[in-house]
């Protein structure tokens, strides 16, 4: 298990600790007011709390037992704790619209009413407690948002793996292409195949070889004349040839 999984379990912890810690002092301010009104801050603090103490454990749980389930990939962990922090967020900007309006000036009511001063403490640690929350969401959902693009960028599938699975710093290596040895390809000709004659499967008229000037051909045993020769005329001796009878 790497660092930041320990770190990250750390965090889920504190988380679910003070989650408990707001559902008590929101779900005490709720049976405070609830027969006549209720606070905005307290009932959206119970039901932020409640999600958080049911979602959060089981992220972990899962993550423990079980391999390429989809609460434990990067991207709903983004996703969800995202929106964790912006519930958290919303019930400590209630919390504080609350607290301004009754107690304008703090709490200063101890020798005046006792029991009015101590609601005010109790509001500010709803306040305390509602923005440790956001700030250990958000600043979580931040460094791993940052991790993540750094691994994408080096080549690493890290949104749908979990955090102790994912690797984000580690260049991937693509593995080498192989080549091809050089005597695989071999210049000889095919086998039966030999010089004049078509090669093993051709269909068509073999071409026949160019014939030299005097040289007798495979077709006729008479010499070939050259074009340069002319044929010889009778020699005449000077005395009539008579035709003979």
């Amino acid at each position: 298990m790497g660092l930041f999984s320990v770190f990250r379990i750390t965090l889920f912890s504190l988380t679910v600790a003070f989650s408990l810690i707001g559902l008590g002092l929101n779900a005490y301010f709720i049976s405070l007011t609830v027969p006549y009104f209720y606070f905005i801050f307290s009932a959206l603090g119970v039901a932020t709390a409640v999600l958080t103490i049911l979602t959060v454990p089981i992220m972990l749980i899962v993550d423990f037992i079980r391999r390429g389930a989809f609460t434990s990939m990067i991207v709903f962990e983004l996703s969800w704790l995202f929106i964790l922090a912006i519930l958290w967020v919303a019930t400590a900007g209630e919390a504080i619209y609350t607290f301004n309006y009754y107690y304008p000036e703090g709490c200063i009511y101890a020798d005046v009413d006792p029991t009015a001063n101590t609601y005010c403490m109790e509001l500010q640690a709803v306040e305390a407690f509602a923005f440790l929350n956001f700030f250990i969401f958000f600043g979580y959902t931040c460094t791993l948002l940052i991790f993540s693009i750094i691994g994408a960028s080096r080549g690493n599938s890290v949104w749908t793996y979990s955090v102790k699975e994912a690797t984000f710093f580690a260049q991937k290596s693509w593995p080498a292409q192989q080549q091809a040895p050089l005597n695989q390809y071999s210049s000889a000709p095919a086998t039966g195949y030999t010089s004049g004659a078509p090669p093993t499967g051709y269909i068509g008229t073999p071409v026949s070889q160019p014939q030299q000037l005097g040289t007798y051909t495979t077709h006729s045993s008479t010499p070939a004349q050259s074009p340069h020769m002319r044929p010889q005329q009778p020699v005449y001796s000077g005395q009539p040839q008579g035709i003979p009878v």
